[in-house]
């Protein structure tokens, strides 16, 4: 996808660039986000923004940082894996650990799941994350997603089997809350 620019009330939501890279590394690296997501390597280094970069070209995705709009500091990133021929796309995010529990996945998924159905036309966006991982729960409900069901022993990460929580939201269960 081309270059893309979301704002919020907090946040801007922009294309990954090579420039973010120095700052992008030691927040995705941290362990902690590294457990409850299925693509984020640990340790996390600056070879594996690089593919990441790269791969986005190719793979089609929505994939944006999300940077803090007061002081322009990174915080997370956020992203749409597309599905064109079924017009659906996956959503994943993630925040670093020293900006938890402020809201801002809320914040940004809510904006990119709008763009979604506004911009790229999808009917259907959905979502996964592993099972226990309570705040993430909270974040696809609060953003509108409804409850699908468990997934078990969906995916293996490092060496174990993980249950996976799946949510889903509608076009039509977008608009309905838009009006």
């Amino acid at each position: 996808m081309s270059s893309h620019a979301i704002q919020t009330d907090r946040l801007d939501l922009r294309t990954f660039a090579e420039s973010d890279i120095p700052e992008l590394v030691p927040l995705i690296g941290a362990r902690e986000v590294a457990v409850t997501t299925l693509r984020i390597p640990h340790p996390y280094e600056e070879r594996h923004a690089k593919e990441f970069l790269a791969s986005a070209i190719e793979e089609n995705e929505l994939r944006l940082v999300i940077r803090l709009r007061r002081d322009g500091r990174l915080c997370g990133g956020i992203g749409l894996h597309p599905d064109d021929q079924h017009q659906r796309a996956e959503l994943g995010y993630w925040i670093g650990v020293p900006f938890w529990g402020n809201g801002y996945a809320i914040e940004a998924a809510r904006a990119v799941v709008r763009y979604g159905f506004e911009h790229l036309n999808f009917n259907r966006i959905f979502a996964a994350h592993f099972a226990g991982n309570d705040a993430s729960a909270r974040v696809l409900q609060k953003i509108g997603m409804q409850y699908e069901g468990r997934m078990r022993q969906a995916i293996r990460k490092w060496h174990k089997f993980i249950d996976l929580e799946r949510y889903a939201i509608l076009r039509e269960d977008y608009l309905s809350t838009e009006e």
